[in-house]
C-alpha cells in the first residue's frame, strides 16, 4: 500500500475545481499515474476525515512543447474528483486566496 502522499501529490487549484467543489461537494486532486480509485478513497478519508461516496479518474495526456527547433513533451498526469457524502465538512486547503 502507497503511503497518503504518493497517491495524492496536490490538490488542483482551478476555477473548475471551484466551481464543483461549490456545487457538487466534490474535491480535485492530481494523483499518481499508478492510484486506483480504492487508494484515492482511502487517503482522502484518512488524510480530511471525511466520507467519500465515489471517485472519478481521468488522465491527461501531456501536450507537445518546444523551444525553438527542440520539440518535446510533457509527462502524463491524472487527476481524481472526490465527492462527499451529503453533511460533509468542505476541507479547507486553499488558504492562501
Amino acid at each position: 500500500m502507497p503511503t497518503l502522499y504518493t497517491v495524492i501529490r496536490r490538490p488542483l487549484i482551478t476555477e473548475k475545481g471551484m466551481t464543483v467543489k461549490e456545487t457538487q461537494n466534490t474535491l480535485v486532486f492530481e494523483v499518481s499515474l499508478k492510484a486506483t480509485k480504492t487508494e484515492v478513497k482511502q487517503a482522502v478519508e484518512t488524510l480530511f476525515k471525511v466520507k467519500v461516496t465515489g471517485v472519478r479518474t481521468a488522465t491527461v495526456e501531456g501536450k507537445e512543447r518546444r523551444r525553438g527547433k527542440f520539440a518535446g513533451y510533457r509527462p502524463d498526469w491524472k487527476k481524481a474528483y472526490v465527492r462527499l457524502k451529503d453533511g460533509e465538512k468542505m476541507p479547507e486547503y486553499l488558504n492562501s486566496l
